[in-house]
């Protein structure tokens, strides 16, 4: 029986604001662009706004780039979570794990600041668990994502500039260009999908899983003609 009033603190969460703001996208299909800050104690932003696309139009959803939000600061985690086709959300900053968590038509994007000192292809700038169960959609990251980046995508277009341990784990469908180095156990599992990724050094076969996979060069734009 109702012993304690349960606590939902979902009544102030930016997404309330997101769906507010994107009523003309959300009601009339009319393009909305949107522009707000962001912090580490957002979490899951955009999941909340996609479930009302979702409610609305199905998976269907909008037409690509219908509700464009532009947000800055350091997302908390599984930003961009179930993002529906329709929505682009473009993060000038950081974001912590879960990035794109099942993502479901979206584009997420996300770069350092332009007046910054940071060298992206040297720095994180998202964390764990990039893009769990991802199905659709795209996601571009200027900078270098943790482990198990991309890990169970079934369908995304993902280019990150680096990723830790055991990227692509178990992935079945979708590409990933990976523009830099990985960690180890690359690949662990992979039935589906095709992965690109930077050699510069010639070492990747060495932290490659290579139990389900194969290697083989980029044939060169000659050789595509031919």
């Amino acid at each position: 029986h109702w012993t304690e009033r349960q606590k939902h603190p979902i009544d102030d969460v930016l997404d309330r604001k997101l769906i507010e703001l994107a009523k003309p996208a959300l009601e009339a299909r009319q393009p909305v662009s949107i522009e707000l800050p962001i912090r580490n104690v957002d979490r899951s932003t955009g999941a909340m706004l996609s479930g009302e696309v979702a409610k609305r139009f199905r998976h269907k959803g909008l037409r690509e780039d219908t509700i464009s939000v532009k947000l800055t600061g350091t997302a908390g985690q599984s930003f961009g979570a179930f993002l529906a086709r329709g929505v682009s959300f473009e993060l000038v900053g950081a974001a912590n794990d879960y990035v794109g968590k099942g993502l479901s038509g979206g584009r997420i994007v996300i770069r350092p600041p332009e007046n910054t000192k940071i060298v992206a292809a040297e720095s994180i700038i998202v964390g764990n668990t990039v893009l769990y169960g991802a199905t659709e959609g795209e996601a571009y990251f200027c900078g270098v994502a943790g482990e198990r980046f991309a890990v169970r995508n079934s369908g995304v277009a993902a280019v990150v500039e680096g990723v830790g341990d055991h990227g692509c784990e178990y992935m079945t469908g979708g590409i990933v260009v990976v523009i830099g180095q990985t960690g180890r156990n690359f690949a662990a599992g992979m039935s589906g999908g095709v992965a690109y990724v930077l050699d510069e050094v010639g070492d990747f076969a060495e932290r490659c899983n290579m139990a389900m996979v194969e290697l083989e060069p980029v044939p060169e734009e000659d050789d595509l003609m031919e």
